[in-house]
C-alpha cells in the first residue's frame, strides 16, 4: 500500500512538473495601413466609324491615315476627305474613353498636345486646334466611363510635296474636376 501510494504521488509530481521539452514559440503583431487615393485611366478605342487603331483599348494608340491624297480613292476605310481651296483635311473618329475609381469627381477634363511642332500642316481633335506650344483644352466635363469621340483631322496644304511622310505625336491629359 505505501508503494502504491509512493507511485500515485510520484505520477501526480510528473504530471505538474513542466516539461523542459516543450516546443518553443514566439508571437508578433503586424500592423497593416493603406491609404486609398482615387484614380483616372485614359484608354483609346477604335470607334466604328473611324479608323482601326493600332493597340486599340490602351493609353498608347496609333492612328495610321495611310496614304492620302486631295482627289482620288482613300486607301484606309473610315477615312474622312474634305477638300477647301489651298489644302485638304483628313480625318477620322476617335474614342476616348476615361474611367475613374475611388474618387468623387463628377467629371474630368480633356486636354491635347502635339508633341512635337508642326509649321506645316494644322491639327485638330474634337474640333479644337492643338498645337506644340501649350495644351488646348478638348473638353471641360467629359463623361466618366464611356467612349466619347474626338475626331482627330489633319490639314494638308496643297503645297506638300509628294510622298511627304506626316508624323506627330498627340498628347492627351485628363484630369479629375
Amino acid at each position: 500500500m505505501k508503494k502504491v501510494l509512493i507511485l500515485a504521488v510520484a505520477a501526480a509530481i510528473v504530471m505538474f512538473v513542466p516539461s523542459f521539452a516543450s516546443a518553443q514559440t514566439a508571437t508578433g503583431t503586424l500592423t497593416v495601413t493603406a491609404t486609398v487615393q482615387g484614380s483616372i485611366g485614359l484608354v483609346f478605342n477604335s470607334d466604328v466609324a473611324g479608323v482601326a487603331l493600332g493597340g486599340s483599348g490602351t493609353p498608347n494608340a496609333t492612328l495610321a491615315f495611310g496614304t492620302v491624297s486631295a482627289f482620288g480613292a482613300i486607301a484606309v476605310p473610315n477615312v474622312v476627305r474634305t477638300v477647301a481651296a489651298n489644302s485638304f483635311t483628313v480625318s477620322s473618329a476617335v474614342d476616348v474613353n476615361v474611367t475613374k475609381t475611388n474618387s468623387a469627381s463628377a467629371n474630368y477634363k480633356l486636354t491635347a498636345q502635339l508633341g512635337s511642332p508642326d509649321a506645316v500642316n494644322s491639327w485638330q481633335v474634337g474640333g479644337v486646334t492643338v498645337t506644340s506650344a501649350s495644351a488646348a483644352p478638348i473638353t471641360a466635363t467629359g463623361a466618366y466611363a464611356t467612349n466619347v469621340n474626338f475626331p482627330v483631322a489633319i490639314t494638308i496644304p496643297f503645297a506638300t510635296a509628294s510622298g511627304t511622310l506626316i508624323s506627330n505625336t498627340i498628347n492627351y491629359t485628363a484630369t479629375a474636376n
